[in-house]
């Protein structure tokens, strides 16, 4: 059985930030080609993905998981790539959920393969909620923006099938770029007021080399908050906890709320908890780094859990990220950094 670490214990990093989430990376293939994410002109027919010796194993991904756990660690996150396109995916949910100290256990997908029956299989694995992302609710929008002509209503018949199996309230998130779909922010929030589900507007953000991320097409967080404002009055609600990424909103009507994730206008490094495991076993501090420790090798050589956690408390007692605000306040370091790991190779 796995005892938690006193908070004394705890690592903190080079900023005092203390570690709470670890966001697993299952795979690093998809069934979309989102335009900001995994475009075709990179990732098409010649694109090699991870052979699958290369994957961690369940029981490698529960090891390292159980280590980040010790260290604090109270939320974990599958996902991709596409997490649902991992075979026997509930298998790697429920060593996950027995683990002593874990406090939420989410899943970040698209919905394509979220049936009805997957939703219920996943409940009962022990997941606790799910994260869908959906950018557009127009048919011809969102096929372009997936490039695959997936169609809205399947989505939406998704985020129903998790609500359905009890895998709600569903976080549904939506990446906000102008002249694409940033004048759909008031609608997607309408279409989902008062069904207990969680609207979280994300602004466009440079993760990786390949979407073309420019700073003109950010849709900032103050337009995003008075887009819909200007339809249904909204209020500024306290985060759930330290370190929460998303600012939260309530509808003044009662009618729920709303989160917008401001990484590039309100930078919230400072509060950042999260460290990600990639599908190959390279674990980053950041969403925006250029390179990863590899826990891979010393899993394979046998390292004793003892060790592994002491890696872990060193690997984040070193950590000194802080990409958004450079970018924001401190561009002239942006060179120095290097290109950024793909979001497609360790999630969101």
């Amino acid at each position: 059985m796995d005892t938690p670490a006193s908070a004394a214990a705890l690592p903190t990093d080079t900023r005092g930030r203390a570690l709470h989430d670890l966001r697993i990376s299952v795979t690093d293939r998809c069934n979309f080609r989102c335009v900001y994410c995994m475009p075709k002109s990179v990732f098409g027919a010649e694109w090699r993905f991870l052979d699958r010796k290369d994957l961690l194993s369940f029981e490698e991904i529960e090891r390292v998981a159980r280590a980040f756990v010790r260290c604090g660690v109270r939320k974990l996150r599958l996902t991709g790539g596409e997490p649902l396109v991992r075979r026997q995916l509930e298998t790697l949910v429920e060593r996950l959920a027995r683990i002593d100290g874990v406090e939420d256990l989410s899943l970040t997908t698209n919905a394509a393969l979220l049936t009805p029956a997957r939703a219920e299989a996943l409940k009962s694995a022990g997941l606790h909620r799910i994260n869908v992302s959906l950018d557009s609710l127009r048919d011809e929008v969102f096929k372009r923006i997936n490039d695959v002509q997936f169609p809205v209503a399947k989505v939406l018949a998704g985020i129903d099938a998790a609500a359905a199996a009890g895998l709600g309230p569903v976080k549904v998130n939506m990446v906000v770029k102008r002249g694409l779909n940033g004048d759909e922010v008031a609608d997607v929030a309408e279409h989902f007021r008062g069904t207990g589900h969680i609207v979280r507007f994300i602004e466009f953000m440079d993760v990786g080399n390949t979407n073309g991320w420019r700073l003109d097409d950010v849709m900032g967080a103050r337009e995003i908050a008075e887009a819909i404002g200007a339809r249904f009055p909204i209020a500024p609600v306290q985060p759930n906890y330290r370190g929460e990424v998303a600012k939260r909103w309530r509808y003044v009507d009662g009618a729920g709320e709303v989160g917008i994730i401001s990484s590039v206008t309100r930078p919230f490094c400072g509060g950042c908890t999260r460290a990600r495991l990639s599908a190959e076993g390279k674990v980053y501090t950041c969403l925006f780094a250029s390179a990863g420790t590899d826990f891979r090798a010393i899993l394979r050589e046998g390292i004793s859990d003892e060790a592994l956690t002491q890696r872990v408390a060193a690997l984040w007692g070193r950590r000194d990220d802080r990409y958004s605000e450079i970018r924001t306040f401190e561009t002239d370091k942006l060179a120095s950094l290097g290109p950024k790991v793909e979001m497609s190779y360790i999630g969101g």
